[in-house]
């Protein structure tokens, strides 16, 4: 089963141009329904429907959550349709089996009160100027741009010099997409790239190889890493005196989201910029709209007055 899941993650890597993330979940998925079929000792290519749906009852009898068990299901029928695609079975025997979906929850976000004062603290925690302007930089192109973590931390200078009024960023699956800068960002922007070129220079003085990162670090993937950065959210939320358990890198960019659609900003506008393949994952921020509506209607119909 080990063996038919790495050349499945091989594949996909491969044809798909899968995320490293993407990989790593049905990995993780895959290997526990391995072990459940290794400790059952059974064929994973001869498996029937009723036996895929007996381990997603047994992932319920063991507290995962409504989202987990959706995702496992979800693994396994890509993992059954690449083996019958390869001719390894004659058939899918996971295709027609209903998952237990997922709940829809409203996201997590913040107040603009709230992003200010992160912003704010950016500018005043760090130990020395150079690392306050970075950590503003960072913070205000996460806002204007509601990049994920992993598109912020390993941008190229490339596409950020010239003072761009857009910046291009790769996103999922290898995706383009262009997103807008605020002012505030594209001077903070500015005032980074100085300082960054100017530790490059002399790091090429040195004989040390020069980085194409907009936030280079020593870290083995050559720039700042997702880890650190969401520390790094963490201790800005305690020194704007904000709840460190309401902030992280994501409800920064539903904040982004969330605040565009409370303003006016069409939704087919927040998808294009968030890099949502479906406008249903956008549709998450209608709650904003329905709240917006109530507004209009209590402040300007008629029959809302006292």
């Amino acid at each position: 089963m080990e063996q038919l899941i790495s050349t499945f993650l091989a594949a996909i890597t491969a044809e798909e141009n899968a995320a490293r993330n993407t990989q790593e979940a049905y990995g993780r998925d895959l290997l526990d329904f391995s072990g459940w079929v290794g400790a059952n000792g059974r064929d994973p290519l001869a498996l029937t429907k009723d036996d895929i749906e007996t381990y997603i009852l047994r992932c319920a009898d063991t507290g995962l959550s409504q989202a987990t068990r959706a995702r496992r299901l979800s693994a396994i029928k890509t993992f059954y349709r690449f083996a019958y695609e390869e001719g390894w079975r004659t058939d899918n025997p996971a295709i027609k089996i209903s998952g237990p979906g997922r709940a829809k929850r409203l996201p997590k976000t913040l107040t603009q009160d709230e992003v200010t004062r992160l912003l704010d603290a950016a500018r005043t925690m760090g130990k020395t100027a150079d690392q306050r302007t970075r950590d503003t930089c960072l913070m205000e192109l996460l806002y204007a741009t509601g990049m994920r973590v992993s598109e912020l931390v390993s941008l190229t200078t490339m596409a950020t010099r010239g003072d761009p009024r857009m910046i291009l960023v790769l996103g999922k699956g290898g995706k383009e997409r262009m997103v807008p800068l605020s002012n505030p960002a594209r001077v903070a922007l500015a005032e980074w790239i100085k300082i960054r070129d100017r530790d490059e220079d002399a790091k090429r003085a040195e004989g040390q190889p020069p980085s194409d990162r907009l936030f280079p670090s020593r870290a083995a993937v050559g720039h700042l890493t997702r880890q650190s950065f969401y520390v790094l959210v963490k201790n800005l939320a305690v020194h704007a005196g904000v709840s460190p358990d309401a902030v992280t890198p994501h409800v920064l960019r539903h904040a982004f989201a969330t605040h565009l659609l409370a303003g006016g900003a069409d939704l087919r506008a927040i998808q294009t910029m968030l890099g949502h393949a479906d406008l249903s994952s956008t549709e998450i921020y209608t709650h904003v709209l329905e709240e917006r509506l109530k507004s209009l209607v209590q402040d300007h119909h008629p029959l809302a007055r006292d």
